[in-house]
């Protein structure tokens, strides 16, 4: 089991319902999209700062990383990153992306709530 959250860039949604709606159509147009587009710059610097935190799934020799896939870089694409991790590490792991996210003033949405995270 996983627990997923989103982060894009853009304006901060006014309320959690306009909030989903902008995460599913930033889904069905950067990854469920025909058309793969590499990540924006901010998007590839916020995940490079999640890799600083906790190692690549890839690299993970030790089984220390909270990413449930892996590399990360791949769950990147134009302005989105949407990513999974592990139940047993989401407090933690998702606590801190949100507030990286928010420090680069990414949006971050948790997906299983249908909400944005502070």
């Amino acid at each position: 089991m996983s627990y997923d959250l989103a982060v894009w860039e853009g304006e901060r949604p006014a309320d959690d319902k306009t909030a989903g709606q902008v995460f599913s159509d930033l889904y069905d147009c950067y990854i469920d999209g025909e058309v793969e587009e590499p990540p924006t710059g901010r998007i590839a610097v916020y995940v490079a700062a999640l890799l600083e935190r906790w190692c690549d799934l890839t690299e993970d020799d030790e089984d220390t990383s909270p990413w449930s896939a892996g590399p990360l870089m791949d769950c990147a694409g134009g302005r989105l990153v949407y990513f999974a991790m592990r139940w047993s590490m989401a407090e933690e792991a998702s606590a801190y992306a949100a507030a990286v996210a928010e420090s680069m003033g990414l949006v971050c949405f948790d997906v299983q709530q249908d909400r944005l995270r502070p």
